[in-house]
């Protein structure tokens, strides 16, 4: 839109402010009030998209339901001729990210006291049942006195709504979303909390805690990394302020301020020399060992060569689970060796056992008739005469049998 362009015969553009990922914004003069004021226009290409459109009209029934002067106002909300724009007040300063390149390193009172501005502005949204879901710097105005303003509310929505990122895609700026949201769970006024403390980190450090070449190894920092110590980077920021930072970013939402009330609350007295040996904040699961199972939802398509490195990582995994199975087999197979080779040696020790015995007894058979007795030679004897010889050699008769023989000489 050019500059002098009359949008619906009452705002006069001035200039251009800045633009979007969906709407351009613009400085106009209210011809009837005689203010200047920002005006946002939905794009052209998106006019037709009816997400889009949903999505600017959701932000200006967010705003017209809030009353806090740390939220920038809307006057008007309106379309002519197939443009659908907002009118809203004007805030005569820069966003938040360009204020921390500008000012870093900010005093800590003075980041205190930003951060109880736009902990005002989010409160009054979740007292209302809105659920901002992009909060950043980007998104904060502030002007030279240091007045806070948030605005863009475009993605936000009731808390009673249960459409958040049940679809493929994550809404949101990948720097500052919660770990929930990259899963693409539900989010909640505690998602909100953890941008906060992003913020907050971003306010006493100069930089975000995460960051990287892709969207996806971002999200995977989020999700699995916890947020570096703010002391580390700096030895001067009060104990009480960096567990601020730590609980407001805790990977288990249960860990965090319940409030954003609460989360202010502690920010006022963080300063306080009566907290300056308080212990560093350790949330409930190890730092060490995040058990987070990660479902990181698409963001943009790989190139050939992260492809290619995916395919190559997704073998090795590949060929490490059958290892690992070929393994299992053969440990769930290798306890059954043991059982039927101590099976075998057991019979073969039986065996040898009885074996043993029976030389034994044989032996003390043999023993005995060697040792008591002598067989005596009766043949050519009476039976009378034969039968006494086997008696006196300690020998039984047993029963006498005939039997005729050619081979013996008759006895007389």
């Amino acid at each position: 839109m050019n500059s002098g362009y009359v949008l619906n015969g009452r705002y006069k553009i001035l200039s251009r402010l800045g633009e979007g990922g969906m709407a351009d914004v613009y400085l106009a003069q209210d011809l009837i009030l005689d203010r200047k004021v920002a005006v946002k226009l939905l794009r052209l290409d998106f006019r037709d998209n009816p997400k889009a459109k949903r999505r600017f009209q959701n932000e200006a029934l967010a705003v017209t339901q809030l009353n806090n002067p740390h939220i920038v106002g809307v006057y008007d909300v309106d379309e002519v001729d197939g443009m659908q724009y907002i009118v809203m007040e004007w805030v005569n300063g820069a966003d938040l990210k360009d204020y921390i390149k500008h000012h870093s390193p900010i005093p800590y009172a003075t980041v205190v006291d930003i951060m109880e501005q736009i902990c005002s502005a989010v409160g009054e949204a979740h007292r209302n049942g809105i659920i901002h879901r992009d909060l950043k710097p980007q998104n904060i105005l502030i002007n030279a006195e240091g007045y806070v303003k948030i605005t863009d509310f475009g993605i936000s929505r009731a808390a009673s709504e249960d459409t958040m990122t049940q679809t493929r895609s994550i809404i949101g700026s990948i720097h500052y979303l919660s770990p929930e949201q990259i899963k693409g769970l539900m989010a909640t006024k505690r998602s909100d909390i953890y941008s906060l403390g992003i913020i907050l980190y971003e306010l006493l450090t100069g930089k975000v805690p995460f960051d990287g070449e892709t969207a996806v190894s971002i999200a995977i920092k989020h999700s699995q990394e916890a947020i570096p110590f703010v002391r580390d980077l700096d030895d001067q920021i009060p104990q009480p302020l960096e567990n601020v930072v730590l609980k407001a970013t805790a990977k288990n939402p249960d860990d965090r301020y319940f409030t954003v009330d609460e989360l202010a609350d502690d920010l006022k007295t963080s300063l306080s020399l009566n907290r300056l040996t308080e212990p560093r904040f350790q949330p409930s699961f190890d730092r060490d060992d995040i058990n987070d199972q990660t479902r990181v939802m698409p963001f943009t398509p790989l190139k050939a060569s992260q492809l290619n490195e995916s395919k190559l990582a997704a073998q090795r995994i590949a060929d490490d689970s059958q290892t690992k199975q070929e393994t299992t087999a053969q440990n769930e197979k290798s306890p059954k060796q043991p059982t039927k080779k101590r099976r075998h040696h057991r019979r073969r020790w039986i065996a040898l056992a009885v074996a043993l015995l029976v030389l034994l007894i044989a032996g003390a058979l043999l023993v005995t008739a060697n040792g008591h007795t002598k067989v005596p030679q009766i043949t050519g004897l009476t039976q009378s005469d034969a039968k006494q010889s086997l008696i006196d050699a300690h020998l039984k008769v047993g029963k006498i049998r005939y039997k005729n023989s050619y081979a013996v000489d008759k006895i007389v």
